[in-house]
């Protein structure tokens, strides 16, 4: 069953990330067309660049008007959402697993995977309405690099292990960090979209991050040189044991018994559990 609250794994400010919008009173959101393109966006995702294009469009169209996208976005998703978030695939190294927490319309998961083809990408969304609409577009874009998760962050541990955990307006960066690093193999990273809050952010959960395993933390600039404002983002590298994992499981736990259980496998791999692969 779809629930339209916002569970521990999901996105806090809506399944859009930042400037999601309800519909307008008393009716539908106005739907407009995306602006074109910037030149830059060929030299980010290359040979997607068409996928790229017709991704934006169902942002600007059925992101809309389904709710997971602001109407007041769509003149900037080009800047602030697609090419903002597909800069993160600078900080990816070749063949890479990823996990987008809270993906919401696949921000950032789809402008990495477009982006870097040779990056395995799990968009991991706990709302059916939202892993359906991700269904459709890796469906129409032919995303084969790109499996559709419906469930929480704590009710995976355990079952998928990557290198590599995103996120975007989500949630405070020590309880993100709290779903998100346990879904990470040995010395994998988190990378964490938090803009103007990222240094606040991260100075008020160091001791929190310390304790959940990791090991190495900073804010960073991705896209210098390519966008015109940068991307800031924190990432968190872990050691040798990812912690975390004893209290994501009890959350799990907890969730189970209030019967906030999370739906069944989607997209690439329908009706199977992730395979983990060997590093």
């Amino acid at each position: 069953m779809d629930t339209e609250s916002a569970p521990a794994g999901g996105s806090e400010t809506g399944a859009g990330g930042p400037g999601t919008e309800g519909a307008a009173a008393g009716g539908r959101p106005a739907v407009e067309p995306p602006p074109a393109p910037p030149a830059v966006a060929r030299e980010v995702f290359g040979e997607r660049f068409d996928a790229a294009v017709r991704y934006t469009e169902l942002l600007a169209t059925s992101g809309v008007t389904r709710g997971l996208i602001g109407p007041r976005e769509v003149p900037r998703l080009w800047d602030r959402h697609v090419l903002n978030c597909a800069v993160l695939a600078e900080l990816l190294p070749a063949g890479t697993t990823l996990c987008d927490v809270g993906s919401g319309a696949g921000l950032p998961g789809i402008p990495v995977a477009l982006a870097r083809p040779d990056v395995s990408v799990t968009l991991l969304e706990p709302l059916l309405r939202r892993t359906t609409f991700l269904e459709e577009v890796v469906r129409e874009l032919g995303l084969e690099n790109v499996t559709v998760l419906r469930g929480r962050a704590e009710e995976m541990v355990g079952k998928l292990a990557v290198d590599v955990v995103t996120a975007r307006a989500v949630a405070p960066m020590e309880r993100l960090a709290g779903w998100g690093l346990p879904l990470l193999r040995p010395h994998g990273q988190m990378l964490a979209l938090k803009g103007d809050s990222a240094e606040q952010e991260l100075a008020d959960s160091r001791a929190g991050l310390a304790k959940l395993g990791a090991v190495e933390w900073s804010v960073i600039a991705v896209g210098e040189g390519t966008l015109e404002t940068s991307t800031r983002v924190v990432q968190v590298k872990v050691g040798e044991s990812p912690g975390g994992v004893k209290a994501a499981t009890r959350r799990a736990r907890a969730a189970a018994r209030a019967g906030r259980v999370g739906g069944p496998v989607r997209g690439g791999d329908r009706g199977r559990t992730p395979r983990r692969r060997g590093r």
